[in-house]
């Protein structure tokens, strides 16, 4: 009985103890203000962390797994490739060696003729073996093998007298065409000497032929400006007698004049207009005189109109003026009116706040009075 109440304390302390501690992480959380304010939320931050270390280290292992296996490729390449090569040294080696014993030249069937004709030579087979199609050796083969030997050299001193006498002939004939091909090359040369001297001679015939056509021209051309300078001169003479003669030189003022009917007056040339008379002079004079005077006139009466306006102005101006000093005079009297006002209103708030702190307010919080608050969770 002892035993089982001993275990039911321990239950109950170790739940106390744990609802304790829960409390005191709820109120650590609530009250904290930087995270009641902020709203961060510190355990999503940690799992971000500890979600990008985990990423960061799976990408680290992976790199390293990537390298391990590109360092793996690279050897088996690597040995790949000098297995290759000791792969063909073995085989080159083979059948060199398969050259060498199976082969052999010895071996051959037509090796009288590559030994040197050093004469046939026997094989290591049985003689019973061989078949009529395999007789390589035959009796009577090297008979007469010195005449052979004296004929063979015979015919191979005809042979390079042949030749050294066909080259003798070719060499002759080299010099042959070497000879007719100076002699047609001394005839090119002589027939383009000739035909340079006709052509020098030809040129020179054109040359003279062309310096008299140019003669012949220049001396029509001397003729045409000679006959073009006197046709010229009997012009400017033909220009200079009409022009002292006209009507410009001599200044005739009918000349101007152009009667053009019915009773109006004449039209007047401008190009041979020489001026006005002095009655045209006159008119003029007086016309202009009379624009003057009456411009004067019209310049006085802007000027009385001016005046009145710029005295109607003045008076306007003045107008203004007074009314901006009374607008100011007002403005003035509402601004004292206001600060007057401003003023009681400031003395009546100040009485009301020392009623308020002398008088209603006298019985203020302590500080235990705020402790009280916020000391639980619930």
């Amino acid at each position: 009985m002892f035993q089982a109440d001993l275990l039911l304390d321990q239950a109950t302390e170790k739940a106390v103890e744990s609802r304790r501690s829960a409390e005191a992480a709820r109120k650590a959380r609530i009250f904290n203000t930087r995270l009641r304010v902020m709203g961060l939320d510190t355990d999503a931050l940690n799992q971000q962390v500890q979600e990008k270390k985990q990423q960061q280290n799976m990408e680290r292992q992976r790199d390293k797994a990537f390298d391990t296996l590109r360092r793996y490729q690279d050897e088996s390449l690597l040995q790949q490739d000098i297995n290759d090569k000791e792969k063909r040294k073995a085989v080159h080696q083979d059948l060199t060696q398969y050259w060498a014993t199976q082969q052999r030249v010895e071996d051959s069937d037509d090796a009288d003729l590559k030994c040197g004709l050093k004469g046939a030579f026997k094989i290591t087979v049985p003689e019973g073996e061989l078949g009529p199609a395999s007789m390589q050796i035959f009796e009577g083969e090297d008979i007469g093998l010195d005449q052979m030997k004296k004929e063979q050299m015979k015919k191979t001193e005809k042979d390079l007298r042949a030749q050294m006498e066909g080259n003798k002939r070719r060499h002759m004939g080299d010099k042959y065409r070497e000879m007719l091909e100076n002699r047609q090359t001394v005839h090119q040369a002589l027939k383009e000497v000739q035909q340079a001297t006709l052509k020098e001679e030809s040129k020179k015939a054109e040359r003279t032929a062309l310096n008299n056509y140019n003669q012949a021209l220049a001396a029509e051309r001397d003729e045409n400006l000679k006959e073009q300078r006197r046709t010229e001169e009997r012009e400017k003479f033909a220009e200079m007698w009409h022009t002292v003669t006209s009507d410009m030189m001599t200044e005739r003022a009918e000349a101007a004049e152009v009667d053009v009917g019915g009773g109006r007056p004449p039209h007047i040339l401008p190009d041979r207009w020489k001026g006005m008379s002095a009655e045209q002079l006159s008119a003029i004079h007086r016309e202009r005189e009379q624009q003057r005077l009456d411009r004067q006139r019209q310049l006085n009466a802007e000027k009385i109109s001016n005046a009145a306006w710029d005295f109607q102005l003045l008076k306007m101006s003045r107008e203004a003026e007074e009314e901006e000093r009374r607008a100011a005079e007002l403005r003035r009297q509402q601004r004292v009116e206001m600060d007057r006002v401003n003023l009681q209103l400031i003395r009546e708030q100040q009485a009301h706040q020392k009623y308020l702190n002398k008088t209603l307010y006298t019985n203020k919080p302590s500080k235990e009075y705020f402790n009280q608050f916020n000391t639980s969770s619930r």
